[in-house]
């Protein structure tokens, strides 16, 4: 069925169904959500196991192994890491991505539970999750208050603020930096202790049991039932302070107050905040997976603003947010996609200089862009710098079809036709080629969407959205652009002179200039085929020369500095550090503010993780200004160098995104030969030139005090290891928070910890003095065990149940393929001693992946091309014709590539696929018209194809220049960050030029040889004599 014809004689339906696509489409794109990347489901589960006060290598050995070993047997499990820190043990089990998570999380559990009888009893129970936040913080906000002390300000937030934002739609989770926790202290004298014979465990124990209600049964009084309850808590601090201790050996209680100082005051400061200097309470916000930065930074915004407005004497301030980074980015990209759309509206109308045409091919732009924003909508995906870029760089592919029909269509007015009795046979004529182009695009880009691994699903967003447009504008072409052209064309106007080439005038100088050159690459055919390879093989070699990378670094307005300061350093020796590195930044003229949080912060809404984490660990963010001069990188350099001359702490820039840094992974069971391995590693990676700092996980060594138990008088006194260790936790930090005794007030409950006065807990002879429970009484500590200050590593990273040391280095804009061959020269990598071997991870191994994926695409979009073709054109030689243009692009793409100093990285390899579907577009225009020009018109093979190079030169040209045109905004990065857009749209660019000019000459001479092979082929069978046929012998008779 002619559906063109249909619609010409029939326009009403046509005009309704696309009424009902736009209305659709926008109703799709009003609610797609604004998103900087895809959201990418990780198949990956956390499991976080906590033992406060746990040393890394006491958590590693009876914690780590332990949930390593048991998960190791699940199925389908990709990788396992895990990293341990001070109190803390979270393993991260990656999956592939067919698992079903929800069967991955029971598996999880039940794994968990066989092995927990095994596990030290003071941890506490493992808290499984799956993945659900998505990124780093979005928004960053710092609270303060001139009425509010800092206890107060800090309860304002875990509480009020908390429960108002933890209600947000799409708020994943709340951390706060910064602030105290109200606490009552109860610091006991040991001298006290010693003389009364109490331990500190008695005292913590005896104010457990007294502070709580319990549950007493029911009783029946008066004719009723009424609950029971026993009820004996201290409603304040000096109620506690009078709470009677019992003593040992049936003596009189003694007052609490009398052996310890009660006070209402706050925990130890484990975390810190500061905003240009100043100590502050700050808050961060991360999203839940699936939902937008846009849609939750307003909503969150909505949010504050009506507790400013509720609780006017506190200020919450915005310090800093990657959502702007994301509504540029999105602000930008639809600001290219109008500009594509307006440069490719005035290429088509310099061609055709023709309102009514230029508007018929110009209407194919939203008509096929907003189905694709249903589909979007439907499927699930976000307004994102993919899906973006996939509908910037089809711009101008969306117009071509259209070009084309509107080009023929003119060419059969200028033969005298009716416009109606014109896109009739215009449109029947060019049906066949307009399907195959837009088939062959769709065969390039549809396998993108079964590409696996994580870089699949950037993938698959856009081949999909890029597949939906490019059937669009298809449906377009073959039902409205002809019959609009009906309606609305002129018969009898005269767009250029060129477009009447059954004229019989003659060609113009380009023209003839061009046909010259044809003619004597047909009459050259060897050598036309010789230039070819030769082109094509030079661009193979240049291409050795370009850099890889896996996604080019972004210019966002943040730049993050992580501080490590000597292990065992206070809270005090940290901030030094850090107010060093604000006063460095503070010289470079682009910073505008510094926000700097120290150790581990307290999430809201669950476990405070107090005790957890050490605090010579602090992240620096600068904010930058917009207006600045030079890019982030650059101010990172400089940066870099000032920081070279701060003492006493080890820095790196970056947040880990990708493109900032190259990981070498050094794993094995030998710590010993994996700390040597990797420190004569990380001395040589400092000697290469050109990158930034170089940092590794090695050398972080803290200071540890070891009890030593003395087994023989240890045993005669009935003394245990868990005993000693009891008591020294629970002298020094108190009894772990879950465990810990509660002061009840009106709104809140504050915790009560029991340990010793700070001068004693800095004290090794008052420590050895404390009292250990013995088979008979208690006996001072220092009788069976001896102190000895020791050290032990700061943080512990396991990979795939083996030890791991990072080796990080700064790639200072160097390529990720110049970091990876250089260190792999390195006298340090190529002596590895034995049982240390590389692992690959992070960018290096998403490189790897992305190559891997970056070859299936290709070959599998040129098979699809081919069958595509072979359909159409019924026909197994041919397509090998019109595919004869792909090695054509080549050299074109990979030298912009390199003019512009980009290489290959996820955002140009998907360029140099989608080339392979645009350059096919001209062959097929070419091909066809030939093929026709043989059969309907009994032209020779010669006469044919020049005939099909001189009528669809033009149409040819046009689809090039509308299709760079359209690209040319992204190209020059003329909205914004264009550094994952840029890439692409110069590959496709230089490929599409070269490629055009290229094709407009090779593709006749291989349409030639391999119609001249068919032909011999033919006649080779023909002369074949056929088998004979034996005679059947006659029956006898009778």
């Amino acid at each position: 069925m002619n559906f063109s014809a249909w619609s010409i004689r029939r326009p009403i339906p046509s005009i309704l169904l696309f009424v009902v696509l736009t209305l659709a489409g926008l109703l799709g794109f009003d609610r797609l959500q604004i998103r900087d990347l895809p959201d990418i489901d990780l198949p990956a589960i956390t499991v976080g196991v906590v033992l406060p006060g746990a040393t890394p290598s006491q958590m590693e050995t009876e914690v780590t192994r332990k949930v390593e070993n048991a998960l190791a047997g699940l199925g389908q499990v990709d990788h396992i890491g895990s990293t341990v820190i001070e109190g803390a043990s979270e393993t991260t089990l990656t999956f592939r991505l067919n698992k079903n998570m929800q069967d991955a999380m029971e598996e999880v559990r039940n794994a968990l539970s066989s092995i927990r009888a095994s596990l030290p009893p003071d941890v506490r129970d493992p808290l499984i999750s799956r993945v659900r936040t998505s990124g780093s913080p979005i928004l960053t906000y710092a609270v303060d208050s001139a009425s509010l002390d800092e206890v107060d300000l800090s309860w304002f937030v875990d509480d009020t603020l908390g429960k108002t934002l933890l209600s947000v739609s799409g708020v994943g989770q709340i951390t706060r930096q910064g602030g105290v926790r109200r606490e009552v202290a109860v610091e006991l004298d040991p001298t006290r202790l010693k003389s009364l014979n109490v331990t500190a465990a008695d005292v913590g124990n005896q104010i457990l049991a007294v502070q709580q209600d319990a549950a007493g049964g029911h009783g029946r009084v008066g004719g009723g039932e009424q609950s029971l309850r026993a009820y004996g808590m201290a409603r304040s601090v000096d109620d506690l302070a009078n709470l009677p201790i019992p003593l040992a050996g049936g003596q009189q209680s003694v007052r609490l107050g009398d052996i310890a100082e009660v006070k209402d005051t706050t925990s130890e400061r484990r975390n810190m905040a500061l905003l240009n200097g100043k100590s502050v309470v700050s808050f961060q916000i991360l999203m839940a997976k699936g939902a937008s930065e846009v849609d939750v930074a307003a909503r969150v915004r909505a949010a504050i603003a009506g507790l400013a407005t509720r609780y006017p004497q506190v200020h919450i301030n915005e310090v800093s947010s990657t959502v702007g980074f994301t509504q540029q980015q999105y602000d930008d990209s639809m600001r290219t996609l109008f500009e594509g759309m307006l440069l490719t509206v005035v290429v088509v109308w310099l061609f055709l200089r023709d309102w009514r045409a230029t508007a018929i091919s110009a209407v194919t732009l939203p008509l096929a862009v907003l189905p694709a924003f249903l589909v979007m909508y439907l499927l699930g995906y976000t307004l994102n710098t993919v899906t973006l870029l996939a509908l910037t760089l089809v711009i101008g592919f969306l117009v071509d079809d259209a070009i084309v029909e509107v080009e023929n269509i003119e060419r059969h007015l200028h033969m005298g036709k009716t416009p109606f009795q014109a896109a009739l046979d215009a449109a029947d004529e060019i049906g066949l080629a307009v399907i195959a182009t837009s088939l062959a695009l769709v065969g390039v880009f549809l396998p993108m969407a079964f590409i696996g691994g994580a870089s699949g699903v950037i993938f698959q967003q856009f081949g999909l959205t890029t597949s939906v447009a490019v059937l669009a504008s298809l449906l377009v072409a073959r039902l409205l652009t002809p019959m609009m052209a009906a309606y609305l064309l002129k018969a009898g106007v005269k767009l250029v002179p060129s477009a009447q080439p059954e004229a019989p005038a003659e060609p113009g100088r380009l023209m003839r200039r061009y046909l010259r050159v044809l003619h004597w690459c047909l009459a050259h055919p060897r050598k036309t085929s010789v230039m070819a390879g030769a082109f094509f093989v030079l661009s193979l070699l240049f291409a050795a020369t370009l850099p890889e990378d896996f996604i080019p670094a972004d210019d966002s307005n943040e730049v993050t500095v992580n501080v490590t300061a000597p292990p065992g350093q206070t809270m005090d020796d940290t901030v030094a550090v850090v107010e060093a590195v604000r006063a460095a930044a503070l010289h470079e003229p682009e910073v505008q503010s510094v926000f700097a949080s120290i150790g581990l912060g307290s999430q809201l809404g669950g476990d405070s993780g107090a005790g957890i984490g050490d605090v010579d660990n602090a992240t620096v963010l600068l904010t930058l200004k917009k207006d600045r001069q030079r890019s982030r990188q650059q101010v990172e350099a400089a940066l870099r160098e000032r920081l070279g001359h701060v003492p006493g702490a080890r820095f790196s820039i970056g947040s880990g995104d990708s493109g900032e840094k190259y990981s070498m992974v050094l794993s094995g069971d030998d710590p010993v030969q994996l700390q040597s391995a990797a420190l004569a590693l990380a001395r040589d990676m400092r000697g290469l030139q050109g990158f930034g700092n170089v940092s590794t996980t090695a050398s972080l060594l803290r200071p540890e005090i070891v009890v030593h138990r003395n087994p023989t008088q240890a045993a005669d006194l009935g003394v245990s290891t868990l005993a000693l260790s009891q008591v020294l936790r629970v002298a020094t930090d108190g009894e772990y928070d879950i465990n810990l005794p509660k002061l009840n007030l009106p709104a809140r409950q504050v915790p009560i910890r029991v340990r010793l006065d700070e001068r004693s807990r800095r004290d090794l002879d008052a420590l050895g003095q404390l009292r250990v429970p013995a088979r008979s009484g208690t006996v001072p500590l220092a009788t069976v065990a001896s102190f000895s200050v020791e050290s032990g590593p700061s943080r512990i990273e396991r990979y795939n149940r083996s030890r791991n040391i990072t080796v990080d280095m700064e790639l200072n804009g160097r390529s990720l393929s110049d970091a990876a061959a250089l260190v792999d020269a390195l006298p340090a990598m190529k002596q590895l001693p034995p049982g240390v071997h590389r692992v690959e991870v992070g960018d290096l191994e998403s490189q790897k992946e992305l190559m891997s994926n970056f070859l299936f695409a290709i070959l599998a979009g040129i098979v699809c091309v081919y069958v595509v073709l072979v359909l159409l054109f019924d026909d197994f030689l041919q397509p090998g014709t019109i595919l004869s243009a792909v090695p054509l692009a080549a050299g074109g793409a990979f030298a912009a590539l390199w003019i512009c100093d980009f290489g290959f990285s996820m955002s140009s390899l998907i360029g140099i696929i989608m080339l392979v579907g645009v350059v096919t577009k001209n062959s097929i225009l070419l091909v066809d018209y030939a093929i026709m020009a043989e059969r309907d018109e009994g032209m020779s093979r010669t006469d044919a194809i020049v005939d099909a190079c001189r009528k669809r030169a033009r149409p040819i040209m046009m689809t090039t220049l509308a299709m760079v045109a359209g690209m040319l905004p992204m190209a020059f990065g003329l909205n914004g960050d264009a550094s994952f857009r840029a890439p692409m749209a110069v590959v496709v660019i230089g490929g599409l030029l070269s490629s055009t000019v290229l094709s407009l000459l090779v593709v006749p001479v291989v349409y030639e040889m391999v119609d001249g092979l068919r032909l011999r082929g033919r006649r080779w069978f023909s002369r074949r004599p056929p088998k004979a046929i034996a005679p059947v012998p006659a029956e006898s008779a009778g």
